[in-house]
């Protein structure tokens, strides 16, 4: 192979609203808006960018896996274990959807939210060290 995947890019997150959605992801996240049409938003977010697209009722990017649990399809990193509380904190001082920080058996710690739509994304408390060194500021 001569070419590699660098990063990714962009995540497609199904919404109902776009612009309920958008206010959400502002409000909660701390999501700049960079495009916003009736059909979709593209926000910055988790040095990402996500576009929300209005979808059908009940679609969301969660799946089921082997076991019939449900699952997320994205993992948010957050530096310490004290940025991860902090977190928690504020989404449920906001009345956001949460579960509670969980020990799952490896580093860290982790903790799950879901937007307005139920979409369910996951937050772990041991940032990437490639992240850190490349792109962190730590002056």
């Amino acid at each position: 192979m001569r070419e590699q995947l660098l990063r990714v890019g962009t995540a497609y997150i199904p919404v109902i609203n776009v612009e309920l959605s958008s206010e959400w992801y502002v409000n909660k996240l701390g999501a700049d808006v960079s495009y916003k049409d009736e059909d979709k938003a593209i926000l910055n977010l988790a040095n990402q960018s996500f576009f929300l697209v209005k979808s059908n009722n009940g679609q969301t990017s969660n799946f089921i896996d082997i076991h019939g649990e449900e699952r997320f399809s994205l993992t948010f990193e957050v530096d310490g274990l004290e940025s991860l509380q902090a977190l928690h904190e504020d989404l449920a001082a906001s009345e956001t959807r949460i579960g509670e920080i969980e020990n799952r058996g490896h580093a860290g710690r982790n903790f799950v939210f879901y937007d307005l739509d139920g979409n369910k994304f996951d937050v772990w408390s041991e940032l990437s060290p490639q992240f850190k060194d490349k792109y962190l500021d730590r002056r």
